[in-house]
């Protein structure tokens, strides 16, 4: 779980950078590139708008994309909401069990301070 940590540690503090800069208003997508240049500029691996597939009962039937994949271990969701609601956790803890991921960072960059919640499988 170190790694992750670390990972996360960095995560967090470029998402910070980003929040200082751009303050808030902006749309997500704004949000999203401006992270992915900051996540790289702090030397992680990234994949954005990263395709994972579904499974039910080994059989395929779904897939969806994860805004940010950290080093292949972290998810990173954005958003742009007035508040993070249950739905959103939701969200996140489904697509860490879809990928058999552990962690996910969900990221909202719409208040003042940005707002960072991690979510474990």
């Amino acid at each position: 779980m170190n790694d992750l940590n670390q990972i996360s540690k960095i995560i967090v503090g470029a998402a910070f950078e980003v929040s200082n800069r751009l303050g808030c208003g902006f749309l997500e997508k704004v949000y999203h590139n401006a992270l992915i240049v900051e996540l790289i500029h702090q030397g992680l691996s990234i994949e954005s708008q990263k395709m994972l597939p579904v499974y039910y009962r080994n059989e395929l039937v779904g897939e969806y994309f994860a805004d940010i994949l950290v080093e292949n271990k972290v998810i990173v969701e954005l958003k742009t909401v007035k508040e993070i609601e249950s739905i959103h956790f939701a969200q996140l803890l489904n697509y860490l069990k879809a990928s058999n991921k552990t962690l996910g960072l969900l990221i909202n960059f719409a208040k003042p301070k940005v707002e960072i919640k991690r979510v474990i499988n």
